[in-house]
């Protein structure tokens, strides 16, 4: 979840300090502000995809920013709240707020609720490919097209090269691979090794030399979608040379 970024706006020091280091264990990255002015700044600057608001913050009206921030795209927004009245959740919702969560409030009640705000935000925004330079995945049709050609991979190929995706070009463990890419239970480390090395086999140039799916020394693998955006560019670029140009360059 480490690509999904979720500002704090919180008032009180120690329970901002606190939501910011869970929310930072559970892989997200967060960004923090104690009160609207600063909050306004840091939403401008990182765009978050959820923020954490107190309704009632230093500096103005919680709701009222809570519409603001709704007016400036997709942001998500969990409300928190000492007023616990219908009234007040009522008011908290019409302001924008996609959930309200009241203080007290516990902590694996908190970290739930984001959880199920940003699965909601993956599926709404969840694309129906992806694409990689010259590599194409079809994210409903269950398909991989690579140089123009389909590649056939089984489920389970296909599964661990949509997870190795999903890291953002960070290098994933085999235990993190088997819990995220697996259906079942499997506490068997050397299939990830083998089934990385079938998909190797099929899509990359020298499964030998792999520049797609690399493996990162004493941590895993990781999928290298910048090669195949590099590697795109420099065929475009190379078939919009010049002749002349081309037939120097074929000659060195």
């Amino acid at each position: 979840m480490g690509s999904i970024c979720i500002q704090i706006i919180e008032g009180n020091p120690h329970l901002r300090s606190l939501l910011g280091w869970h929310l930072q264990q559970a892989d997200y990255q967060v960004v923090q502000a104690a009160d609207l002015t600063g909050a306004r700044q840091v939403f401008n600057i990182h765009r978050p995809h959820l923020a954490v608001l107190d309704a009632q913050l230093p500096g103005g009206d919680g709701l009222e920013f809570c519409r603001w921030m709704r007016q400036q795209g997709e942001t998500y927004v969990l409300m928190l709240s000492a007023r616990d009245t219908e009234t007040d959740i009522v008011s908290g919702l019409k302001a924008g707020a996609d959930d309200y969560l009241t203080k007290p409030f516990g902590m694996q009640e908190f970290l739930a609720r984001v959880d199920a705000l940003t699965r909601r935000m993956q599926r709404m925004q969840a694309p129906a490919s992806l694409t990689y330079g010259d590599l194409n995945i079809d994210l409903v049709q269950r398909r991989v097209r690579y140089r123009q050609v389909f590649i056939d991979l089984t489920p389970q190929e296909f599964s661990l090269l949509y997870v190795l995706t999903q890291a953002g070009g960070a290098a994933l463990s085999r235990s993190d691979l088997l819990q995220r890419a697996w259906p079942d239970a499997i506490d068997n480390p050397r299939t990830v090794d083998t089934h990385v090395l079938s998909l190797r086999k099929k899509i990359e140039v020298d499964p030998r030399q792999p520049s797609i799916i690399q493996t990162v020394r004493n941590v895993g693998y990781r999928f290298n979608g910048e090669r195949l955006t590099q590697e795109n560019a420099a065929s475009h670029a190379s078939n919009h040379l010049p002749p002349q140009t081309v037939a120097v360059a074929a000659t060195r």
